[in-house]
């Protein structure tokens, strides 16, 4: 290469605004989707248990898409990958296996911290209401034992590292399947989203008619349309979607009723199981199904609408950049801050209906706080590391 050609500027890809706000989006749900915990996971006899179960359906049920906007996102964002795949690996990868990495132990130690401080299991449960009887008892040990075992998998303590695990294998798989992403027509895209949309009906019939279906059996778990399920639905769906132009009319005539729809089967389908009195997870956790058609009915049109917006405010946009920058640490540590926004809400008297959005929004307001001035006060490479 030669002196003339090496001085030249690397091009910089103009920045799409609307992805930032499909971002901002998806993170305010997730954090909403994650303070309804603490009301769906209330026990039994606890004051106005009823009413605090129901509000936790309803705004539990209506933030489904916000995982499968994520994956959307970068679907939107790296589909078709280009460029040698080691260093894809390298950049993407180490990126959030640090950060996961760190944080997982953190989740696991902190019921240790809470006992330094003079809290006993119940201010375990205000932090992480699903924190299970090993981290309630604040043992070294058994917190020793969960930090071995993050290799296989996410503990109690830190249940939103499920995606992680997800998005490192998302991660691994981007590179061949944009083999072919690249040299699809859109039609063959479109045949692959509709053998996905029957698969998003399967967690319905195997739950109500049979839980094998073309080929899959006790011994074989990958039937006919195995491979093309999952979440590489949602990476080809936010991949095709960002060149699809709808008008403001279409996206509202379309959209709305499309949630609308979506909404309803999602909130009295939940409903229905988990008031049955044998309701076990699996049942409760059916209709929330993120790969399922009703959630799909919800995000679609949210993703469209985010694509209308226009942000013309300069401040705007670099407050929206900065979510970009903070993005991953926030989800790394909100999860520490959904128990004490709600136990905020309660302490000043909200109305139970609105506690979960208002404290999630203290919850994400602090979390990006934090995650910003960590970004300003620690250098780049350890920021880098510890956040994201």
């Amino acid at each position: 290469m030669t002196t003339e050609t090496s001085s030249l500027p690397t091009p910089v890809r103009e920045r799409v605004v609307w992805y930032d706000i499909v971002r901002l989006v998806a993170m305010y749900i997730l954090v909403c989707c994650h303070s309804a915990d603490p009301f769906n996971y209330v026990p039994e006899g606890a004051a106005m248990v009823s009413d605090i179960k129901f509000w936790g359906a309803l705004w539990g049920s209506m933030m489904r898409p916000c995982v499968p906007l994520f994956v959307m996102l970068t679907g939107a964002l790296l589909l078709p990958q280009q460029g040698p795949v080691g260093p894809f690996y390298k950049k993407r990868i180490s990126r959030v296996f640090w950060p996961f990495l760190i944080w997982s132990v953190i989740y696991c130690l902190f019921p240790l911290v809470i006992k330094l401080f003079g809290g006993g299991a119940s201010a375990v449960r205000d932090f992480i209401p699903y924190a299970d009887e090993d981290f309630l008892a604040q043992s070294l040990p058994l917190s020793l034992k969960h930090i071995a075992q993050i290799p296989l998998n996410f503990s109690s303590m830190d249940v939103h590292m499920w995606y992680i695990y997800m998005l490192i294998g998302m991660y691994l798989y981007i590179p061949i399947f944009s083999a072919w992403v690249e040299k699809a027509s859109r039609n063959a895209k479109r045949w692959f989203l509709i053998a996905w949309g029957v698969t998003l009906i399967l967690p319905y019939y195997n739950y109500y008619i049979d839980p094998y279906l073309w080929g899959s059996c006790a011994w074989n778990q990958f039937g006919a349309l195995y491979y093309f399920a999952g979440f590489n639905g949602y990476l080809l769906l936010g991949h095709y979607l960002k060149d699809e132009e709808w008008s403001l009319r279409k996206t509202l005539l379309l959209g709305i009723p499309m949630f609308i729809a979506g909404y309803l089967f999602t909130f009295f389908g939940f409903r229905h199981m988990t008031l049955q009195p044998d309701c076990t997870e699996p049942m409760a956790e059916l209709f929330w199904t993120f790969n399922s058609f009703n959630v799909v009915l919800m995000v679609i049109p949210i993703f469209m609408i985010c694509k209308k917006i226009k942000v013309n405010n300069e401040k705007a946009k670099s407050v929206l950049a900065n979510l970009t920058k903070c993005g991953f640490g926030i989800y790394m540590i909100h999860y520490l801050l959904i128990g004490p926004g709600i136990l905020l809400t309660r302490a000043i008297d909200l109305p139970l209906g609105i506690q979960i959005p208002i404290g999630a929004l203290c919850a994400l307001a602090v979390s990006w706080l934090l995650v910003s001035l960590a970004h300003k006060v620690l250098p780049a490479k350890a920021a880098r590391v510890l956040l994201g």
